[in-house]
């Protein structure tokens, strides 16, 4: 298996990828649109919403959860989740700095 250069890379173009790849799925962007509609954490089926198997929306869930862009509370024998706002905020300034230093503001870029 061959070795990672994540070391050579700086921690922002390292958690801008993280970001990128977490997001880079469709279900996981129905995922936060609906956590982010509910405005409340989510402890129902999520099956009936998406429409994918729950083992697959748990993997899904699984991944957000890893990157901390949801959160989860054990409530009896099931988990509910919610948007991370911190996490959330910190990823919109980290995205919203990353596109600003490629704006082009002259017509002739190219």
């Amino acid at each position: 298996m061959g070795v990672t250069k994540k070391d050579i890379y700086t921690k922002e173009q390292n958690e801008i990828a993280t970001i990128a790849k977490v997001l880079g799925h469709p279900a996981r962007i129905a995922i936060l649109e609906h956590l982010s509609r509910t405005k409340t954490c989510i402890c129902s089926d999520l099956v009936n919403e998406i429409g994918l198997a729950q083992a697959t929306i748990s993997q899904h869930l699984k991944e957000l959860k890893k990157v901390e862009i949801i959160q989860g509370t054990i409530e009896g024998t099931s988990v509910c989740y919610c948007l991370n706002q911190e996490k959330w905020t910190e990823i919109k300034h980290i995205i919203s700095n990353f596109l600003n230093v490629f704006s082009c503001t002259e017509s002739k870029c190219c």
